[in-house]
């Protein structure tokens, strides 16, 4: 088990550039297999999780050249379907939640697709119901072993519908997408999930030779086509570590540039640091931080009554970001509710936060009211442990801020999302050590 080792208190200054997207990632290299053409992919960020995908797609037969850092081509024009029943598979994706949008590009091209129930935080129920829902609409017939939790779907061949999502799930809606694209007759999707990464994967699509229409909104008509070509691709900046950094510059007192954003595809991002009293400048393409050296002021409702922030699906925040907002609220004037709708276990990372002075009511496990220190008191120093991607970088960033010397363990888990994080930290003079 890796850790960090993290002497707080110290100002940060110089640029930061974000990493391609990891949720864009996960659904567009699942999207290779729907042809047997080249598709050349770039900004791939090299992370834990995206390179188990890469290696489950060789696994496949998918035929992988790195042309430069975070650039590859990718070939399935010879897919081992056995190889998804086998003992390997059944280990491999499990270790993976984005393994589940291998499924969709499968059934749709070969007509059958498999994958054990897949693993990944430990964030609360993620039910997988809207996939497999998806699939049986499309003629699909589904199959579950329980004694090896693992899913099959089978279909000679897919038939356009039109369905209703019980839930406007992003991957879900990928992966019926993938699976729409090559079915025959018309596939109309109503809640799909408009996601910035769900709109790049039908962008990458209709270049493909696909026929999606509504690209951007939550109804989606999708005119199946027989075959797709290659393409090129290149991903998106990935937004929630563009939220982590501008978190972490407030925390910090520091002066940040964090480069080449994506300001339009940020939706509320900006709107809810603001709305904490972080100041977020643009300029060209960049976010500027200045120095918060008088500290940040929560704003309350316009009545006056307390600010709360909740996720919600896109265009609303994504919950990815919670965990880093409530982080940066422990030291802002003011107080705010931090309401989590979408995970259940997401906000129970807070015990450590209040071992290091934070003060913090967990209401239930949906909500949490922070009452802010106003950099009156600093943080402690403490030794926590990392107990998923975003709960981690946001200790992570506490940690930074923190008077004296953290200890964060299990940071595989920070790996997972966040590419080199301890040598781009470093880079902008941060005091942190990997053990």
């Amino acid at each position: 088990m890796g850790t960090f080792k993290i002497e707080g208190g110290h100002q940060l200054s110089g640029e930061i550039t974000p990493q391609g997207a990891k949720n864009e990632a996960l659904q567009i290299l699942c999207a290779v297999l729907l042809t047997a053409e080249k598709v050349t992919i770039s900004n791939i960020p090299d992370i834990v999780d995206v390179n188990k995908l890469i290696t489950l797609l060789e696994d496949l037969g998918v035929k992988i050249r790195k042309k430069e850092k975070g650039t590859y081509t990718f070939e399935a024009d010879e897919i081992n379907l056995d190889y998804m029943q086998s003992a390997k598979f059944k280990e491999d994706g499990r270790g993976l939640r984005g393994s589940i949008m291998l499924v969709g590009p499968l059934l749709a091209r070969f007509g059958r697709g498999y994958i054990p129930k897949p693993g990944g935080d430990k964030i609360g129920r993620r039910r997988l119901d809207t996939h497999f829902e998806g699939f049986i609409k499309l003629g699909a017939k589904f199959r579950y072993n329980r004694e090896e939790h693992f899913y099959g779907v089978e279909a000679k061949k897919l038939k356009g519908t039109y369905m209703l999502l019980d839930e406007a799930s992003v991957t879900g809606t990928a992966n019926i997408v993938m699976a729409a694209v090559l079915a025959e007759g018309k596939t109309t999707i109503y809640n799909a999930a408009c996601e910035p990464y769900l709109q790049q994967l039908c962008k990458m699509l209709n270049r493909m030779g696909a026929k999606i229409a509504g690209v951007g909104s939550n109804l989606l008509e999708i005119e199946g086509v027989a075959t797709l070509g290659g393409t090129e691709h290149a991903m998106l900046p990935d937004m929630i570590e563009i939220g982590s950094w501008i978190g972490l510059a407030a925390m910090t007192k520091s002066e940040l540039t964090i480069k080449n954003v994506s300001w339009n595809d940020l939706g509320q991002i900006p709107t809810v640091f603001r709305k904490l009293g972080i100041i977020v400048e643009r300029k060209n393409d960049d976010i500027f931080i200045p120095k918060h050296t008088k500290g940040y002021e929560i704003q309350n409702f316009i009545d006056g009554s307390i600010l709360t922030i909740a996720d919600a699906p896109w265009p609303g925040l994504t919950p990815d970001l919670l965990s880093i907002i409530l982080v940066v609220a422990t030291q802002a004037k003011g107080e705010v509710l931090i309401h989590q709708k979408m995970f259940e276990s997401r906000l129970f990372f807070v015990d450590k936060l209040i071992d290091m002075g934070a003060k913090i009511i967990l209401c239930d496990p949906h909500r949490a009211t922070v009452i802010g220190h106003d950099f009156k008191s600093t943080l402690k120093a403490t030794t926590m442990v990392s107990p998923d991607i975003r709960a981690g970088v946001s200790l992570l960033i506490a940690a930074l801020s923190a008077k004296g010397t953290s200890t964060i363990h299990n940071i595989e888990q920070i790996d997972r999302g966040y590419e080199n994080i301890d040598e781009r930290l470093r880079a902008i003079g941060a005091n942190i050590v990997r053990v």
